[in-house]
């Protein structure tokens, strides 16, 4: 029986559903194209909800999205919302319920896009972060002590069970000899100040590495790496780090590869639900002005198909991510790109009925 897919479409604020809905048009498009089948399950969680009803993602909406196949996620972010209420109460409140315990981070820079690395192109920019996403100091673990006062004490620890760590690392080796490229991991940590948990990393990484001896290990601090990043990112093939460096140098290589309009992640539970998304943000100034750059949340889409074993779908997103930006785009950037958000989106699913 064939099987059809429970997607489930997170819009969220700002530009996110401007993007979502090219991305989906784009999913049309090719699954016309290779005969795929999937339903389409929407909410509205984000700002305006909060901001309506108090609520941010209620515990049976977290069981519903247990059991899609794939979440397509917008933005989320709102004005008017104060900084970390739907952050905490949504994004981070999904990768723990639903265990997406690897953050999946393709740094790519594709042909005809500008990076500000001085004589660096697609041949030199090409590695994955596999960033640990349910640990950390993201837990939310300690304290005030006298807050509000001269001698006030703020705690926050960042909790490293070996568990979290080793599934961690061994997703890193088995992605790294699934993408079959340089075959190289690299540990990004701080072992000469964090002596603890990256104690706890530094063992697991080369316990686990004994595992996969076509692969080369590698470790440095992350100030070191976030210096590479940008003098030799040809040296990266895949990097696993903790949750906090990897939100950092995630950032950086979404610089390096252009901007955050082409940047995209997907926060993975290899044996349950996984969520894609453009890591951009909300960019609320650009909202209905019809600038933004889709492409994020179209490499979303791409990752997504990927992810959920359609290869072929995936490819031919991606072919025709490339050909757009090579043939029709003038800048990565909102409201330079020489077409509008929806022209974007039409542009790829034009590219993709074309293909043979």
């Amino acid at each position: 029986m064939e099987k059809t897919y429970r997607i489930a479409v997170i819009p969220g604020d700002g530009t996110g559903p401007e993007v979502i809905a090219e991305g989906l048009k784009v999913l049309k498009a090719v699954a016309e194209k290779v005969d795929i089948k999937y339903d389409l399950i929407h909410y509205d969680f984000g700002g305006e909800r909060y901001l309506r009803t108090g609520e941010t993602l209620p515990d049976s909406a977290i069981e519903e999205l247990r059991q899609a196949d794939a979440i397509y996620l917008g933005a989320i972010g709102h004005p008017d919302v104060k900084s970390g209420i739907l952050e905490k109460g949504i994004l981070l409140n999904l990768r723990f319920s639903l265990d997406q315990y690897i953050n999946l981070r393709p740094v790519k820079l594709y042909p005809g896009v500008e990076t500000p690395l001085k004589e660096k192109g697609p041949e030199h920019i090409d590695f994955v972060v596999v960033r640990e996403n349910t640990e950390g100091l993201y837990t939310g673990s300690g304290g005030f002590v006298k807050k509000g006062t001269p001698d006030e004490i703020a705690i926050q620890e960042s909790i490293n069970t070996r568990k979290g760590v080793e599934r961690c690392v061994r997703y890193a080796f088995e992605y790294c000899r699934k993408r079959d490229k340089a075959k190289k991991v690299t540990l990004c940590g701080k072992t000469n100040v964090l002596t603890y948990a990256f104690d706890l990393w530094e063992r697991v990484f080369y316990e686990v590495g004994q595992e996969y001896p076509d692969i080369e290990k590698d470790y440095a601090h992350v100030d070191a790496i976030c210096m590479w990043m940008v003098k030799n990112p040809e040296w990266f093939d895949v990097i696993v780090t903790d949750n906090m460096f990897g939100d950092i140098i995630t950032d950086l290589g979404a610089t390096i590869q252009g901007g955050m309009g082409i940047a995209a992640g997907g926060n993975i539970n290899p044996k349950g639900t996984s969520m894609f998304e453009p890591i951009g943000g909300s960019a609320p100034k650009y909202t209905g002005k019809n600038i933004i750059n889709p492409l994020a949340a179209i490499v979303a889409c791409h990752m997504m198909l990927d992810h959920l074993g359609e290869e072929e779908a995936a490819r031919l997103v991606e072919r025709a991510v490339m050909e757009v930006i090579q043939k029709n785009m003038k800048s990565m950037e909102a409201g330079k790109m020489g077409v509008s958000t929806t022209e974007v989106g039409d542009l790829v699913a034009k590219y993709i009925h074309s293909m043979e």
